[in-house]
């Protein structure tokens, strides 16, 4: 293996999760990188505004994950735009397969996030961020006083229709069947809301709109009548798939393949972290994925102190920034804060 490819931590994935992690890892002085196969950011860089993440009233999503990325670069960590394909134990390492060759890592931090089902209609994609969410709780402030249209149904799609009646005048709820299949409770706080319509037997065939949503296509599943619906968002909850598909049964998964992991980001195996959307029960938004990405980077920062004591620190530039006190420090504390696995 090239010594250019032997790292401290190899991060994968480029999200929230993963630049936090990639904060925290190259400011502690360990040998980072982050591979990524697409856009730096995830779904946040598809995200016209986020308004819900500390600090900052409002920025757009791909700035926010390039300051995110800027940020972390300077403390030394190195990115790289490959597609993983495969991961490996090898003795006390990690071997990385991907795209462009090996990557061998003391410790791991997946946050390859997941992505959401889509519809796969027209006007969809060109519309993300422009009327179509697939996120209510991020967007539907957005549309006050409009009326919107949630695909669904599920938990995830009555619990978005619930929450976007905060905001929005009506919400009509199209599902393909004639009964939903969401939790009883959930099911009848949405039948109780006023502001919440149903349209069932439905399916959404077009997503109308140039600049943004402006309405939909619809078609009765049943009697193949189809019908325009004028709306100013859709938001669409068919479920999501977590990015693990190239890990086989590396790790324990839940039913969904998300990664399970403790209150420390840790999988059963040592050395090999999960954090953000790809783990179970995440919260799926910006500001969770990043306390995600910190918590398995000061976890992977003990256990490489711990497993490898003698392991050299990175970089030896002006200790007052990266400091070889404050990286002492953050193991120290990751030693008192984290309980043995």
């Amino acid at each position: 293996m090239n010594d250019d490819r032997q790292y401290d931590v190899v991060i994968i994935g480029g999200g929230p999760a993963g630049l936090a992690a990639g904060v925290y890892a190259a400011r502690g002085r360990r040998k980072t990188v982050l591979l990524e196969k697409g856009v730096i950011g995830g779904q946040i860089a598809l995200t016209e505004l986020v308004e819900n993440y500390p600090g900052i009233k409002s920025i757009n999503g791909f700035d926010l994950a390039q300051e995110m990325m800027q940020q972390a670069e300077s403390y030394g960590m190195e990115t790289a735009y490959v597609e993983v394909s495969g991961i490996e134990q090898t003795g006390d390492l990690w071997t990385v397969r991907t795209s462009d060759g090996d990557y061998t890592a003391k410790a791991v931090i997946m946050t390859a996030g997941a992505d959401y089902n889509k519809l796969g209609i027209p006007g969809e994609e060109e519309l993300i961020g422009k009327g179509v969410s697939y996120c209510a709780t991020c967007d539907a402030a957005f549309f006050k006083e409009m009326e919107t249209i949630v695909v669904g149904g599920g938990d995830a799609a009555l619990e978005e229709a619930i929450f976007t009646t905060r905001y929005a005048n009506k919400v009509t709820l199209v599902h393909r069947r004639d009964e939903l299949r969401g939790s009883a409770i959930l099911q009848e706080r949405a039948f109780a809301n006023d502001k919440i319509d149903f349209k069932w037997d439905t399916v959404v065939t077009d997503v109308l709109g140039d600049e943004h949503v402006t309405g939909v296509k619809l078609k009765d599943v049943k009697t193949g009548e189809e019908s325009e619906m004028a709306t100013s968002a859709v938001f669409i909850f068919i479920g999501q798939h977590p990015n693990t598909d190239f890990m086989g049964d590396l790790v324990p998964m839940d039913k969904g393949q998300h990664i399970v992991v403790d209150e420390w980001m840790r999988t059963p195996q040592p050395g090999f972290f999960a954090a953000g959307d790809v783990r179970q029960n995440s919260a799926r938004q910006v500001a969770s994925s990043v306390g995600d990405g910190v918590t398995a980077a000061i976890a992977a920062e003990h256990y490489i102190g711990e497993k490898f004591p003698d392991a050299e620190l990175h970089s030896a530039e002006d200790d007052a920034h990266l400091g070889g006190p404050r990286a002492q420090a953050m193991r120290e504390k990751a030693d008192e804060a984290l309980p043995r696995a």
